[in-house]
């Protein structure tokens, strides 16, 4: 990472969203939302962690369920105020028991 600092992260909001894709298949398998410390955890552990905003605490995808997300890669978006985890998922990663979050259709156009 040239010139990068976590600092840069954290300037606009002490929380910022983070987008978990699964390496293999590309699919967006959830969003969470991480602070400082959720980052500096999942540096050190290569496992995601995020801030819960219901429990108001620190959490370790899979701390619970066995199912946690090993990440490979860390990217941000152009403005530095999103993150992407690229990640080998063990287990689904939905706590629905679906392999993703994103399940649920809304809206599609027609062909």
């Amino acid at each position: 990472m040239d010139n990068f600092s976590i600092d840069m992260l954290f300037q606009k909001s002490e929380l910022i969203p983070v987008i978990i894709q699964d390496r293999a298949t590309k699919d967006i398998l959830m969003l969470g939302f991480t602070n400082r410390e959720a980052v500096e955890l999942t540096l050190q552990t290569k496992t995601a962690w995020f801030w819960s905003r219901s429990r108001q605490k620190l959490w370790n995808k899979g701390e619970s369920s066995g199912n946690f997300l090993y990440v490979r890669k860390i990217v941000t978006d152009c403005d530095t105020d999103t993150l992407l985890y690229i990640c080998d998922p063990k287990g689904p990663t939905c706590h629905t028991g679906a392999r993703s979050c994103f399940f649920r259709d809304i809206w599609e156009e027609e062909p």
